[in-house]
């Protein structure tokens, strides 16, 4: 996701590092991967790197682990940038994650994930993913541990919990951009404008023209937008 914001952020001088969560990517699987498990992850790789006060660029379900993860770890943050993603206490689960949460119609989806037809699924939340993209994305669910994996992660996160954050977060105090895509069909504008009424000195940057998959969809603007805030936001 993030290849195409990276580079530009090193051009500029920055140091940019992107985790796989546990079971993404080509990261080690370690099981069960909750919600907890995912945020315990994520501290214990930032210790092993040596990192002191970070920005932390957050999206979809690397944003409830990573904004959970800086709640908890507030002297570690220094900026958030939030992407599709936010402690919406009051929300619902979408269509899929709806139905991965439920025992048995979970199951039912996870094994009959093919390529073809995860590929699709990709393809109506944002039209940027090619399919290096996809693949890469694809691995999470590729075996059986995977398959599993992503179900623990579902169903460890309840609205209950989020509640408990949700006020957190606007207290960390530090400088938030809420960089969105316009035409999200998981995540609509509607949470961005939330988050910057709820978040102390927010901005709000809406992509045109992008989807859920907001980096993929428009890289160059992404990184763009991201810069900007970083040169405004130098301490």
């Amino acid at each position: 996701m993030w290849r195409g914001v990276m580079a530009p952020l090193a051009e500029a001088g920055y140091r940019a590092i992107a985790p796989d969560l546990l079971g993404y990517g080509d990261s080690p699987s370690d099981r069960p991967h909750t919600w907890e498990r995912q945020v315990e992850a994520l501290e214990a790789f930032r210790r092993a790197e040596g990192l002191e006060r970070v920005t932390l660029v957050v999206h979809d379900w690397g944003g409830l682990i990573g904004l959970r993860w800086a709640c908890d770890h507030p002297e570690a943050v220094e900026r958030l940038v939030i992407s599709s993603t936010g402690f919406f206490a009051d929300g619902k689960w979408h269509g899929l994650a709806r139905r991965l949460r439920t025992p048995g119609e979970g199951e039912q989806i996870v094994e009959g994930m093919t390529r073809e037809a995860f590929g699709e699924l990709i393809a109506q939340a944002s039209s940027g993913v090619d399919e290096a993209a996809a693949d890469a994305y694809f691995k999470a669910f590729a075996d059986e541990d995977g398959r599993q994996g992503a179900l623990e992660l579902y169903r460890s996160g309840d609205f209950e919990k989020l509640a408990a954050y949700e006020g957190r977060l606007a207290a960390l105090g530090v400088p938030t951009l809420v960089l969105w895509g316009a035409d999200d069909p998981f995540a609509p504008v509607a949470g961005a404008r939330r988050l910057e009424a709820e978040i102390p000195g927010a901005e709000l940057v809406v992509l045109e023209g992008t989807g859920h998959f907001v980096v993929e969809d428009a890289p160059e603007r992404y990184a763009g937008a991201l810069l900007d805030f970083l040169a405004r936001t130098a301490v």
